[in-house]
């Protein structure tokens, strides 16, 4: 049996040579869906680890308090932000950002919302600069570190001041350390007092736009717009990070009361945060992954046209093995083995 298997191999190695080309352009559909399916296994796998790589960045003890998700958002179809939701039709209150600062067991919190505007420099509209409103505690809850001057306390939560990223400052002022130029934004002046180092990028997550960002202090946001512009996201971190689960508990407590019992919210750790928005990467992996397969399907349908080919160019070597003894097994077996060759060669 052995001999026949290696004279079957012997033959299919000399067909796949004798006909290179053909081989070749028959190896193609095989080697198109190998190599589609290990690229959609590589992304989504590299995009989990970038994204948790970031998560530990933040450290294990972040709290993220953010709106509900809708049934289609949980399902990753209509949430954008894997992390911190920016995406939500709704969003929180400035009260609400008062709240998680008084819960027991909080030792830092700052809320992050869009404010709606433009901004202007020497009275000329800057396109694609946005104004986020940020906490105090905002560059600790997240670990970031200014390239250049500082970050405003909390006793300058009203002020007009402004921090921006490094992108941002080429933006608006068109050099790297723009410190006590002012720009104009909803009628106010405010005044730049730091420049952020870059932001680590994090997939799915509109904090791989940081960078561009104008951040002012968010009781100076509220101010402008009479309180209409919430924020989008607390971040939070307990005070003792031993404590983390009854941090969670006093912080939904203090909500769900401001609420009469009503919990359009979700109070997520970091981990938690990645696991609900997974649905993202799931979903896109198994579009890729069913566009491989069909590949991958359609390079066998091709190995199976050309071995018809095959078959059919080669009658009369059939014919001649059939007149020699060798049963319909054997030749069956003859061709299956190149046709094994060059699926086993192109994979």
């Amino acid at each position: 049996m052995s001999a026949i298997l290696r004279g079957n191999f012997r033959m299919a190695l000399s067909g796949v040579k004798s006909s290179k080309w053909r081989s070749f352009l028959t190896m193609l559909g095989i080697i198109a869906g190998i190599v589609a399916v290990v690229t959609v296994v590589g992304i989504g796998e590299g995009v989990k680890r970038q994204i948790t790589g970031t998560l530990n960045r933040f450290g294990n003890d972040l709290i993220i308090i953010r709106p509900a998700q809708s049934e289609s958002a949980a399902n990753g179809l209509g949430q954008a932000d894997v992390v911190f939701g920016m995406s939500s039709a709704v969003s929180l209150s400035n009260g609400d950002a008062d709240l998680v600062r008084k819960a027991d067991g909080v030792g830092s919190s700052a809320p992050l919302g869009v404010v709606p505007g433009v901004v202007e420099v020497n009275d000329k509209p800057v396109k694609n600069a946005k104004v986020l409103s940020a906490g105090a505690d905002m560059p600790q809850l997240l670990n970031q570190d200014l390239l250049y001057g500082d970050f405003w306390s909390d006793k300058d939560e009203g002020a007009h001041f402004a921090v921006i990223g490094q992108k941002a400052a080429y933006t608006l002022f068109d050099e790297p350390v723009p410190l006590g130029r002012t720009f104009a934004f909803r009628g106010q002046s405010f005044q730049v007092r730091g420049v952020f180092e870059p932001f680590a990028k994090i997939p799915f997550s509109p904090t791989a736009n940081f960078d561009n960002m104008v951040f002012i202090p968010y009781k100076a946001a509220a101010q402008l717009t009479n309180n209409s512009a919430g924020p989008y996201v607390i971040l939070a971190r307990p005070s003792d990070a031993n404590k983390l689960g009854a941090t969670i508990t006093s912080i939904q407590e203090k909500l769900i009361g401001a609420r009469g019992g009503e919990r359009d919210f979700s109070v997520l750790e970091s981990r938690e945060s990645l696991e609900s928005g997974s649905g993202i990467i799931r979903l896109l992996s198994m579009w890729i992954l069913a566009v491989a397969v069909i590949s991958l399907l359609m390079g066998g349908v091709g190995i199976m046209n050309i071995m018809l080919l095959v078959v059919a160019e080669r009658m009369h070597e059939i014919g001649v093995r059939k007149a020699v003894g060798a049963s319909s097994r054997q030749i069956l077996g003859q061709f299956v083995m190149e046709a094994t060759v060059l699926s086993v060669v192109g994979g």
